[in-house]
């Protein structure tokens, strides 16, 4: 004998035609599957490791379990590390996978003895305690326990809306799941807030989709038709009473009297300006139910505006600018009562329409673009002098020598243009070397003569320090000279 059999075989050790024929090397195979009958059956119905792995099949026995290797021999020969488990007739899918054999094969069995149903290792974890049979894979997957695929809608309620997103438990809080009540209000009688006034047929107002909102037709099932806000408002914001025969009158003013801000003075019939769009949008036309047009800024004023106090709508509201504007008018009635004249509805402070050229002073020059308030300072515009000294006294070089007649030699153009004509409005014109000369040659500081008016005539007041004869020719040098040149002497007879 080559040596010890295994200890599974140790009985067969004495009598080798158990397991050997001789001159027959095909039937130690046979002899193997007529002690092992299950593996035999395996292979027949090609089920099992041995039925479904091709290469066992064209392999004799013996090339996987030797024998006569010692009784402590491991005849199985099985590697878990490299067991393909696909050849079984369970095959490792999802969760177990990972898995460790020893989880499913116990010690006190066989590995072909290790059964599959699920419910074989995942008792423990069946929370419906058997109520549901055995099959537990007609609802779950080998992925993960608590992942199922449950057709609900197989069943006499499908799952729609807002349904199809909800747990098991929800509905099934004691995990029962056979007979549970199909009925809105068997789940959702915490949602009731009609405290079961209006029954149990959830499905007439509310949808599955979600709780809210609800497809109620108010319209048609009342004489009070949803429009605007009343649409998004909830049904208890009319719907007061706990009573199923709650009579809920349609007046506005049943419901919005608190809001009213004309304290009932407009009457009761809210719907002739409000809309029910908006409470703060009116649909009263003020240019077709008033005598007063709204236009520009006017538009855009509240009613509070001009509408003060706690009058009534029919009393007379003054049309007169100054009616609401009489706080606003900085000339203090000086100018009278007709703002028109000068304002616009646009705005008050803007598009002044005043004409000044209908006034005493009709505005040219640098005038056109001056400020009203760089003449008007306390805006009070009658009475304001139209002398240029008024406000031009602190640029009157003359000192007022020429009075307050600046128009004289000056023009509104700037104040730097003047226009004054030597030769007319003075005694001495201009001619010869004159013409071109500036006003200082003549006009200087040292004459103090800063009003221009007393400044002498005579040659020598100018040209002294030219006259070489040292005054002896007197100071008439006209006698001799002539104005376009000093030197040019044409003496007279």
């Amino acid at each position: 004998m080559p040596g010890p059999l295994a200890a599974d075989h140790a009985e067969y050790e004495d009598n080798c035609a158990s397991c050997h024929s001789p001159l027959d090397q095909t039937r130690q195979d046979t002899l193997c599957l007529e002690c092992h009958k299950n593996i035999g059956s395996d292979m027949s119905a090609k089920s099992g490791f041995h039925g479904r792995n091709p290469l066992v099949s064209a392999s004799e026995c013996s090339s996987c379990h030797t024998d006569h290797e010692g009784r402590e021999f491991d005849i199985v020969g099985m590697n878990r590390e490299t067991f393909d488990h696909s050849f079984t007739d369970f095959a490792l899918t999802g969760g177990h996978q990972t898995a460790q054999c020893v989880e499913c094969h116990t010690a006190d069995k066989k590995y072909y003895e290790a059964t599959s149903t699920c419910i074989s290792c995942h008792k423990e974890d069946d929370s419906h305690q058997g109520e549901m049979g055995e099959n537990c894979s007609d609802c779950h997957t080998t992925n993960n326990w608590q992942e199922v695929k449950f057709n609900h809608n197989q069943t006499n309620f499908p799952l729609r809306g807002g349904h199809m997103d909800v747990t098991c438990n929800s509905c099934h809080p004691d995990v029962r799941y056979n007979q549970t009540p199909t009925p809105c209000i068997s789940c959702h009688i915490n949602n009731d807030d009609h405290e079961g006034r209006f029954g149990t047929d959830c499905a007439t107002c509310h949808t599955e989709e979600r709780w809210k909102p609800i497809t109620f037709d108010h319209g048609q099932h009342s004489k009070f038709t949803l429009k605007g806000k009343h649409e998004t408002i909830d049904c208890e914001a009319c719907h007061t009473s706990t009573s199923p025969e709650q009579v809920v009158p349609t007046a506005c003013v049943d419901c919005h009297l608190s809001i009213d801000i004309h304290r009932g003075q407009n009457g009761t019939d809210c719907a002739a300006c409000h809309s029910e769009s908006s409470w703060q949008k009116t649909d009263f036309n003020h240019d077709t139910d008033t005598k007063f047009v709204l236009a520009g800024a006017h538009q855009q004023a509240s009613c509070f505006s001009c509408h003060r106090g706690n009058q009534p709508a029919d009393d007379i509201i003054g049309t007169q600018c100054v009616d609401c504007h009489i706080t606003d008018d900085v000339h203090n009635g000086k100018l009278g009562q007709n703002c028109n004249d000068c304002h616009t509805e646009k705005a008050w402070n803007s598009e002044i329409s005043f004409d000044h050229d209908f006034t005493r002073f009709p505005l040219v020059g640098l005038h056109s673009i001056t400020a009203c308030d760089d003449c008007h300072i306390s805006q009070e515009f009658a009475g304001v002098s139209i002398n240029c000294s008024s406000c031009h006294i602190e640029e009157d070089v003359h000192k007022n020598t020429f009075g307050e007649t600046c128009e004289t030699c000056h023009n509104p153009n700037g104040w730097d243009f003047w226009q004054f004509d030597h030769n007319v409005q003075t005694k001495f014109p201009l001619d010869g070397s004159h013409t071109d000369l500036v006003c200082a040659a003549c006009h200087t500081a040292s004459t103090s003569t800063v009003g221009y008016s007393s400044l002498s005539t005579d040659c020598v007041s100018c040209h002294n320090d030219d006259d070489i004869h040292r005054g002896r020719f007197g100071s008439e040098c006209e006698q001799c000279h002539i104005t376009d040149n000093f030197k040019t002497v044409r003496m007279r007879r």
